[in-house]
C-alpha cells in the first residue's frame, strides 16, 4: 500500500515501552515500523536472512480520539500525537519537529472525520484474499433457511406462523428485513393497518420460535399511544395471534418440557432477585398436582409477557413526545415489564469513564484506576442487559410463555436481549454458523443503527489540539494544566444561565430514547448518538463463554476480532443502518462480508474445548443456560490488560464471601437462604457481587396487567436507573400524565358510569420493590 506521507526518526511509546523508527501513512491506514529487538544471547547462530521489520497498523475509522500536542522548537520537549482507538490501543508518537506532528495530525484528520460518505472508506478498497474469496459471506445467511430450521416453512405443517413478503421493496417499513413472519391467521391487509401505530412502522413480528415448546420470542418498537393513551384494533389483533399462534406441546411430543424437578433445579441457581421476579410475574402460587405431586404446566399461556426494556421514566418522557408504551386494558392476555436497563446515552457515558481509567496505558506501564472502573457502572449495565436476557430465557424455556420484546425503535436494547435469550436457549447458536447467522438476523436484518451507533465518519471533536505545552512545560499521566476544563465550565456555566428557563440537554439525554428519521438516513456522525450498543452485546456473550467454557463453539478471540472490525471498516457488513440502505448501496457487489475473513480462519476461532453434546439429564450438557449473575467480571482481553490487573479484587472478594459461606455452613448454619418459622423462605443479602452493585438488585422497575400495576406492599425501592436519577425533575410530569390519562382516556369524553371511577391505578407507572 502506497504511502502518501513518510515521517523518520519517530518515537512510538506504547505501556510505557519506547520504540523508534518510521512513520508511514497511506489512504486508509497509520502504520509504525521499527526495527526488530536485538537478540539477548548473542552466542546463538544468526540467520542469514535478515529480520523483518516489526509493523503496528491502525486503521483511520478505529481511532476515537486524536491530540496533538505541539511544542515551541527552544522547548527541548518533542511534539506529540495521542492515539486513542475503538479497540483500546493507546499510542504516543514524539516527532522531531513541530512541523512535522502537525502535518501528521491533519492527514489523520482528513482521512478520518473528512471523507464525505462511507463509500470513501476502506471497504470499498479492499482486496480480499483468495481464500476469502472463496467463502462470499455475503450468501451465508438465508432467512427462508433460519426459519425453515425453526419449522416454519411454506413446504412444512402450520405452525401458526407464515411468511410475507409485505416489504419485499421496504416501502412498508425501510429499517426492517424484505422477509417478514407474522401469525397465520393475521392478514397483509390488517399489518397495513396497524403499521402506523408502532414507531418507524416496526410492528410485532416472530424472530424466534422455540423447538421444545413451541413458545416465541416476538420483537418491535414501541407504540404510539401517546398521553391519551391511543389503541389499535390491529395491533391488538396482531399482538393476540402472536401469543396464541404456536400450538402448544402435548404429552406425545418428541419433545416434552422440564419436568418439576428440573425447574427446582433451575430455580436453585437464580440469584434472590431473580427468584422474587419469578414469583412476581408469576401473580400466583405454584400448583401441585394432588395425587402425584408434580408441579402443573398449563402451556404457553401461562404468563405471557410483553417486556418494555426501559425504565419507567423513559417510557414517560416518550409518552410526553407521543410514543409511549402499551395501555395493558387492551392486551389482557399478557403482564407487561419494564426493566431498568438504560439507554444509549449512560452506557456512552459509562463506557468513556472506563476509558478514563486506562487513558495513560500508552506512556505508562501501571494498571488502571480500580476507583474509576468501579464507579463507571459497566459492569452494572451488563449485569442489567445479562439479567433480563435471563429473564426472557426463563419465560420462554422453563414457564413456557411467549414474549414480546420492545425498547423505543427496537433496535439496540431490543436487539441485545433478543440475541442473548437465543443464545440461552438454543445450542445452535453457540456454534459459529449459528452466532453468524443471529448476528445477521437481530442485528442486520432487524436494522440496528450501526454506522449511527459506530461513528464510522468520526466528528471534529475527536481531533483536540492541545496548548498546553507551548510554554515548555510537562505533563504527568493523568494530568493536564486546568485550562481546557476551567474553559468549558465556563461555557457550560454560561449556556445555564442564559437558558434558564430552558431544559438542560444534560438531563434530557439521560432520558431521551430513540432517533429521526433525518439522523439515521444522515452519514453524517452525530457525537450524541454513538453508542457501544454492539460491543456491550459481545461483552455479555463474553460472559457466558467464561462462565461455560465448553459449551462454546467459537472462542473469545472471535467476538474480540468481531467488535475489532466492527470499527475497522474493512468489510462492508457493518457500514450501514439497514438491510434497505445496505442494498441501496449495493454493499454486496461492493465490499466484502466481515464473515469471510471470520470463516477464513474457523480453525483460530474455534474453541478446543467445545463439547456439542446436549443432554438435559446431566448437569453441565443442559439445553438452556443461564448465567451466574454473580460472575460477571471485566472483559480484560478486549481492553488489553491483565486479569490479575482488572478483575483480582473482584476476584478477592468473591473468594472472601465463599470463604464465609463455607464458614457458616461448617457451624451448621442454614446459610445464606434459611426458612422462618412458618417454613416460607427467607432471603438474606449475603450474595458474592461485584464491588458496587447493590444486593438483590431487580432488572425489573415495574409490572402492569389489565387489572393493575402490580407491586408488593411493605417493600424497600430496588436501584433506581441513571435515567431517573433526577427524580424531582420528572414527579410534576409523572403527575400530568397520569392526570391527562385519567380526563382524556383514549380521545373520548367518559359516561356517567365512567366519571364516578377513579383513575386506573394500571396506569401508574410504579417502581418494582423486593420484600426484605
Amino acid at each position: 500500500m502506497e504511502a502518501r506521507k513518510v515521517f523518520d526518526d519517530v518515537q512510538c511509546i506504547n505501556g510505557g515501552i519506547i520504540s523508534n523508527g518510521t512513520l508511514r501513512l497511506t489512504d486508509f491506514h497509520l502504520v509504525f515500523s521499527c526495527p526488530p529487538p536485538e537478540p539477548k544471547d548473542e552466542s546463538l547462530p544468526t540467520s542469514t536472512t535478515p529480520p523483518r521489520a516489526r509493523e503496528s497498523w491502525i486503521t483511520y475509522p478505529i481511532i476515537s480520539l486524536c491530540t496533538l500536542r505541539p511544542t515551541p522548537a527552544t522547548s527541548g520537549i518533542p511534539s506529540s500525537i495521542r492515539l486513542r482507538c475503538r479497540d483500546y490501543v493507546f499510542v504516543c508518537f514524539n516527532f522531531g519537529d513541530d512541523k512535522a506532528a502537525r502535518e501528521a495530525f491533519d492527514f489523520i484528520r482528513n482521512r478520518t472525520c473528512r471523507l464525505g460518505t462511507v463509500q470513501n472508506l476502506y471497504a470499498f478498497t479492499h482486496r480480499p484474499s483468495k481464500a476469502e474469496q472463496a467463502i462470499n459471506g455475503w450468501e451465508h445467511y438465508d432467512p427462508k433457511a433460519e426459519f425453515r430450521r425453526q419449522g416454519i416453512s411454506e413446504k412444512l405443517p402450520d405452525k401458526g406462523w407464515r411468511i410475507t413478503w409485505i416489504n419485499k421493496d421496504y416501502s412498508f417499513c425501510d429499517t426492517y428485513p424484505a422477509m417478514l413472519v407474522v401469525p397465520s391467521t393475521i392478514s397483509d391487509n390488517v399489518l397495513k393497518y396497524a403499521k402506523d401505530y408502532r414507531s418507524r412502522c416496526r410492528i410485532p413480528v416472530l424472530t424466534y420460535l422455540h423447538p421444545v415448546n413451541n413458545c416465541t420470542i416476538t420483537r418491535s418498537a414501541q407504540p404510539l399511544s401517546g398521553i391519551t393513551r391511543k389503541n389499535n384494533i390491529q395491533d391488538e389483533k396482531l399482538v393476540a395471534a402472536s401469543f396464541s399462534a404456536s400450538p402448544s406441546y402435548s404429552d406425545h411430543d418428541d419433545h416434552l418440557p422440564p419436568p418439576p424437578s428440573d425447574i427446582d433445579a433451575v430455580e436453585a441457581q437464580l440469584t434472590t432477585s431473580e427468584k422474587f421476579e419469578d414469583s412476581f410475574l408469576a401473580g400466583t402460587p405454584h400448583m401441585y398436582d394432588e395425587k402425584t405431586g408434580k408441579r402443573l404446566i398449563f402451556g404457553a399461556q401461562q404468563r405471557n409477557l410483553i417486556v418494555d426494556a426501559r425504565p419507567t421514566v423513559n417510557a414517560i418522557v416518550n409518552q410526553v413526545q407521543g410514543m409511549g408504551s402499551e395501555p395493558m386494558d387492551r392486551y389482557p392476555a399478557a403482564k407487561k415489564i419494564f426493566l431498568n436497563i438504560d439507554n444509549i446515552h449512560v452506557m456512552r457515558n459509562s463506557l468513556n469513564r472506563v476509558v478514563e481509567a486506562i487513558k495513560d496505558a500508552d506512556i505508562s506501564p501501571l494498571p488502571p484506576n480500580r476507583d474509576l472502573l468501579a464507579s463507571s457502572g459497566w459492569l452494572k449495565h451488563t449485569r442489567a442487559v445479562l439479567q433480563g436476557a435471563s429473564l426472557i430465557t426463563r419465560q420462554v424455556g422453563i414457564y413456557h410463555s411467549h414474549v414480546l420484546i420492545h425498547c423505543s425503535d427496537g433496535w439496540d436494547r431490543t436487539s441485545q436481549l433478543s440475541a442473548l435469550s437465543q443464545i440461552m436457549l438454543d445450542p445452535y447458536f453457540r456454534t459459529i454458523e449459528g452466532f453468524v447467522n443471529l448476528v445477521e438476523k437481530d442485528w442486520l436484518s432487524f436494522g440496528h443503527m450501526f454506522r449511527l451507533r459506530s461513528g464510522h465518519l468520526s466528528h471534529e471533536s475527536c481531533f483536540v489540539v492541545q496548548r498546553d505545552a507551548m510554554a515548555g512545560s510537562t505533563i504527568q499521566p493523568g494530568e493536564n494544566d486546568g485550562r481546557a476544563d476551567a474553559f468549558q465550565n465556563a461555557i457550560a456555566n454560561a449556556k445555564r444561565f442564559f437558558n434558564q428557563s430552558k431544559d438542560d440537554p444534560a438531563d434530557l439525554d439521560v432520558a431521551a430514547e430513540g432517533a429521526t428519521g433525518s439522523i439515521a438516513n444522515d452519514e453524517a456522525t452525530v457525537p450524541k448518538m454513538v453508542s457501544p450498543v454492539f460491543h456491550q452485546f459481545l461483552d455479555c456473550a463474553y460472559q457466558l463463554i467464561r462462565q461455560f467454557p465448553n459449551r462454546f463453539e467459537y472462542n473469545e478471540r472471535f467476538l474480540r476480532r468481531l467488535l475489532y472490525h466492527l470499527h475497522s471498516c474493512q468489510y462492508g457488513t457493518f457500514l450501514y443502518n439497514s438491510e434497505k440502505q445496505r442494498h441501496d448501496a449495493q454493499a454486496v457487489q461492493k465490499t466484502s462480508s466481515v464473515w469471510d475473513y471470520f470463516l477464513a480462519r474457523r480453525a483460530e476461532f474455534t474453541n478446543k474445548d467445545y463439547d456439542p453434546v446436549i443432554d438435559d439429564h446431566v448437569p453441565g450438557r443442559e439445553r438452556i443456560m443461564f448465567p451466574k449473575l454473580d460472575g460477571i467480571r471485566w472483559w480484560h482481553q478486549v481492553f488489553n490488560r491483565t486479569d490479575e490487573e482488572m478483575n483480582s479484587h473482584l476476584n478477592a472478594a468473591e473468594a472472601a464471601e465463599l470463604s464465609i459461606a463455607s464458614a457458616m455452613a461448617n457451624l451448621g448454619s442454614d446459610g445464606p437462604r434459611g426458612r422462618s418459622r412458618a417454613g416460607t423462605p427467607t432471603y438474606h443479602i449475603t450474595d458474592a457481587r461485584p464491588p458496587g452493585l447493590p444486593a438483590s438488585q431487580s432488572v425489573v422497575a415495574a409490572v402492569e396487567t389489565a387489572h393493575e400495576t402490580l407491586t408488593p406492599d411493605n417493600a424497600r425501592t430496588l436501584h433506581r436507573s441513571a435515567s431517573a436519577d433526577n427524580t424531582s425533575a420528572f414527579a410534576a410530569l409523572r403527575r400530568g400524565v397520569n392526570m391527562l390519562s385519567s380526563m382524556g382516556g383514549r380521545g373520548s369524553s367518559p359516561g356517567p358510569e365512567e366519571a364516578r371511577v377513579p383513575a386506573r391505578a394500571e396506569q401508574e407507572l410504579r417502581p418494582l420493590n423486593v420484600a426484605e
